[in-house]
């Protein structure tokens, strides 16, 4: 009895240092940070990528603008642009609306942004793997496009189906002042996404 005893004894010690051992290591496993940090996406408004001066030359548009006459040949929406900068090649609002220039305190920062998707390339299946980002519906469809720092263009290689252009999107991802050009339009920011999904207010 003394020697089984003994042994069973030795046995339950062997046990718990074993049981020490993977608890610990578990604690470890639990406690210890992981190797990537999680990144802080911060959520930006589009006009925070324009320069204070663009902005308020845009939103101080030239009075000759509002004067055209509703139905008029000029109030066709290309008209009125072309009209806008044969009137003001020389303004402050005609520059802002061909602005390139960005914010690069933005450079290489992880923003999530919500907007509009304009396809640019599709794969073989009809699935859009290069598109502008925009501000709003229509933009360079519909509407002309904003000014290149209000666009956002994005390579996209892992495709995404789009039910309607109309829908919004949250894109997260680091941020590049860089200049990209298109048939399409200018964009003066790219992104390097690492998710899409659909818009649902904060």
């Amino acid at each position: 009895m003394t020697s089984c005893s003994s042994e069973s004894r030795g046995d339950e010690s062997i046990f718990s240092s074993i049981a020490g051992e993977i608890i610990s290591e578990f604690k470890a496993v639990i406690i210890s940070p992981p190797d990537q940090p999680m990144v802080k996406y911060r959520t930006i408004e589009w006009t925070e990528l324009m320069p204070k001066d663009d902005l308020e030359a845009i939103l101080n548009q030239p009075d000759y603008i509002d004067e055209i006459v509703d139905g008029s040949p000029e109030d066709q929406l290309s008209s009125r642009v072309k009209s806008a900068i044969a009137m003001a090649s020389d303004s402050r609002y005609q520059q802002a609306l061909e602005s390139t220039r960005v914010i690069e305190e933005f450079n290489n920062q992880p923003v999530r942004i919500a907007g509009f998707i304009v396809p640019l390339e599709f794969d073989g299946e009809q699935t859009i793997t290069q598109f502008f980002f925009v501000p709003y519906f229509g933009a360079c469809i519909h509407l002309p496009p904003p000014p290149p720092n209000q666009l956002i263009y994005v390579s996209y290689p892992q495709g995404l189906k789009l039910d309607a252009l109309y829908d919004p999107f949250w894109i997260t991802g680091v941020i590049k002042t860089s200049l990209v050009e298109n048939d399409t339009a200018t964009s003066a920011y790219s992104i390097v996404v690492n998710s899409i999904s659909p818009y649902v207010p904060d």
